[in-house]
């Protein structure tokens, strides 16, 4: 479909937009996995953990091009190596260092499987290389359906564990001493950012995942120290950074990631020079 002109009549151009199935199913996507991204993510930024974030998006890739190499759906191999890896992660030491070489490590080996996946498989993998992009304007119905299930998991069983989470998140040594089970919960948490990383991989993809789970979160962190403003401001920033690219993408013909990616690190920049003034 060549993209329609813009009419500058702002109801009228989104009737137009919202008549084709493709963009609600979009907008919903899109909705569902902004809000869960700007949540999870907030708690990525303050437990310092932006680097596991990033190295279980590319993990997924792994598991993406090797579900296609057996013919399953791409997004359960993701799902399976970002959950795996998550607890892998979860169990390795406290210090942020140590932490930061054995996942550097662990994501190497595992891009090298991705390849090794793709190079065996005979035919030409576009389900699995899509996801480094993201695919939002192909998300069917179901796929909707499937990320609403995941994102009412996610948010169910972070509410579940907030105020420990939180706690052990700012203070993780006084927490442990008051009887907070600081290891399981950090497992807990690394298993929800894997499922909100297999998530959000179909709106912004694997490669720039940073835009949604962890550019609104830190920008939020800027402008405010309270958790749940924090938590608020960075799902509100990923949800209107995909409404917008979503809307102009449906008339130039600019890829959605970018657009996301351009507006979130625009909003970043913009909260650096606030807080610096």
């Amino acid at each position: 479909m060549s993209n329609p002109a813009f009419s500058w009549h702002i109801l009228a151009d989104f009737a137009a937009m919202w008549q084709y199935g493709f963009m609600q199913h979009a907008f919903a996507a899109g909705t569902i996995i902004a809000i869960v991204a700007g949540v999870i993510g907030y708690f990525v930024v303050l437990r310092r953990s932006s680097f596991a974030a990033h190295a279980l998006a590319h993990v997924g890739f792994a598991g993406a091009a090797g579900a296609v190499l057996v013919g399953v759906n791409p997004l359960a191999g993701l799902f399976a190596f970002t959950t795996g890896a998550s607890v892998l992660m979860g169990t390795l030491g406290k210090r942020v260092s140590e932490r930061d070489v054995q996942i550097g490590t662990v994501l190497a080996f595992m891009l090298g499987l991705g390849v090794l996946f793709i190079s065996l498989y005979s035919g030409y993998a576009t389900e699995a290389y899509s996801l480094l992009f993201g695919q939002v304007l192909g998300v069917s119905a179901s796929d909707v359906l499937v990320t609403l299930i995941a994102a009412v998991l996610v948010l169910g069983t972070f509410a579940l564990l907030y105020r420990p989470l939180l706690f052990s998140s700012l203070d993780a040594e006084v927490a442990e001493a008051r009887g907070i089970p600081v290891a399981r919960l950090g497992i807990a948490f690394m298993v929800l950012v894997a499922i909100a990383t297999s998530i959000a991989v179909q709106v912004i993809g694997i490669l720039l995942i940073f835009a949604l789970m962890v550019t609104p979160a830190a920008t939020a962190e800027r402008l405010t120290r309270r958790p749940v403003h924090g938590m608020l401001l960075s799902a509100a920033i990923a949800l209107l950074a995909t409404w917008v690219a979503l809307c102009i993408s449906f008339y130039v013909p600019v890829p959605v990631s970018f657009l996301i990616t351009s507006m979130t690190f625009a909003a970043y920049l913009g909260a650096l020079a606030y807080t610096r003034n």
